[in-house]
């Protein structure tokens, strides 16, 4: 904060950076989702009316815990419906203003139990996913229902049942025991990879990417790795790090699509490479590793290669393989199928890919047509190519791979 800095600004950056870590403590505080999340409105509009007389307080984030939470217990006491025993609720002087007082790990651990909690096995996966991006990652229900293509109005019907069955089942808000963890892990990673993804290539909309999704998810990876720091926890933040690292180049200063292939590699962010790559051989070395792993060992095969034609792409279908014997979905087989075109030549991977779409349903996934078309595009079959294209087309919803894909088609009818 600096002095010349607006109060306006000041608080709005606040609520940006802040919010989420403030929700998570006023819900282990109050013990219930909706008026935790009354009582954080509550405290920034506090802060707007108190902070120009009385100043911004030393601790800010201490402040608006302690107004929420006062703001709650005025808010029962008038509703007369005390759904939490008021002397459960943590004594004032717990949460002053001296910046010595406040323990960041109690904070993480919130963050955590709060992350836990909407991950719970007893959630459905869909209810999973909605919790974590509006409870953990503060994300409004409109911006949720149109990454996911739903109506606000059923993606919000989704929390709601969501809140309702934490409250009902009596999910407890905490971290598991550690020897309950590794069992709880699968369904936090997913989350938080599905997150991660919607930031790093959103799903609609005008803009490739969402930083502050994946940001967000790479912090979270960050708190787990502090928790349990197992293989496929080192695995997945590898993977995210990995990602991340060419996001500057992933697109020109128009905002259209560049693919892996033809990025200015030397816009690669080489501190997040080195760092992922460092947490993927940690994973590796415990020889207890899982598909985010192996996924983050491709990754850090294309970060590591000085150009495209450099990338060892024997040891990319070598990781596929493994990657198919613990997971064998399609979506790996068709990255395999592309890493073999890249090996051996286009028709070995068309060859593959043919197979693949008569063997599983992919009629509607993009990159299933973008490929094919990439490869017979490769081949000079400009006819299937030109088909291919047509049908990635139309099922893209962002708008810098609609352009890409016109693009490409407006090059085969010049030749």
């Amino acid at each position: 904060m600096t002095p010349l800095e607006p109060l306006g600004e000041i608080i709005s950056r606040l609520y940006r950076s802040e919010s989420r870590r403030v929700l998570a403590t006023l819900i282990r505080l109050l013990g219930d989702f909706n008026l935790a999340e009354d009582a954080l409105h509550d405290a920034f509009r506090a802060a707007v009316e108190e902070w120009p007389t009385k100043g911004i307080p030393a601790n800010p984030r201490a402040w608006l815990v302690s107004a929420g939470r006062f703001k709650a217990v005025d808010r029962l006491r008038r509703q007369a419906k005390v759904d939490t025993p008021l002397d459960v609720i943590e004594e004032p002087g717990s949460w002053d203003d001296d910046p010595a007082q406040q323990h960041e790990k109690s904070i993480q651990d919130d963050q955590l139990r709060l992350l836990f909690t909407c991950c719970h096995p007893a959630l459905s996966p869909e209810a999973r996913t909605a919790m974590t991006l509006r409870e953990v990652c503060g994300l409004t229900t409109e911006a949720i229902a149109r990454a996911y293509l739903m109506t606000p109005a059923s993606l919000a019907q989704r929390i709601v049942r969501a809140k309702s069955k934490i409250r009902e089942a009596k999910i407890p808000y905490e971290v598991p025991e550690l020897g309950e963890l590794p069992a709880r892990l699968h369904a936090v990673l997913q989350v938080i990879y599905l997150v991660f993804n919607e930031g790093y290539s959103a799903s609609s909309g005008a803009s490739v990417t969402r930083v502050d999704l994946s940001d967000e998810a790479i912090r979270l990876g960050r708190l787990l790795v502090d928790l349990l720091p197992s293989a496929e926890v080192l695995g997945l933040l590898a993977l995210m790090l990995l990602h991340e690292s060419r996001r500057l180049a992933r697109t020109d200063p128009q905002g259209d699509l560049i693919l892996l292939e033809d990025q200015d590699r030397s816009r690669w962010n080489q501190d997040l490479i080195k760092e992922g790559v460092s947490q993927v051989e940690a994973a590796l070395r415990s020889g207890q590793f899982g598909p985010y792993t192996l996924q983050a060992a491709i990754a850090a095969v294309h970060a590591e290669a000085k150009s495209a034609e450099q990338t060892d792409w024997p040891q990319i279908v070598a990781l596929y393989d493994r990657l198919l014997d613990l997971e064998p979905s399609p979506v790996i087989r068709l990255n395999r199928a592309v890493a073999v075109a890249m090996r051996e030549g286009p028709a070995a991977g068309l060859a593959l890919i043919d197979d693949l779409g008569r063997e599983a349903d992919l009629t509607g996934y993009y990159w299933f047509f973008a490929a094919k078309a990439d490869l017979c595009r490769r081949m000079g079959d400009t006819e299937a190519a030109d088909a291919a294209y047509q049908r990635a087309l139309d099922l893209t919803q962002l708008e810098p791979e609609r352009r890409y894909m016109q693009k490409r088609r407006s090059q085969l009818r010049e030749k």
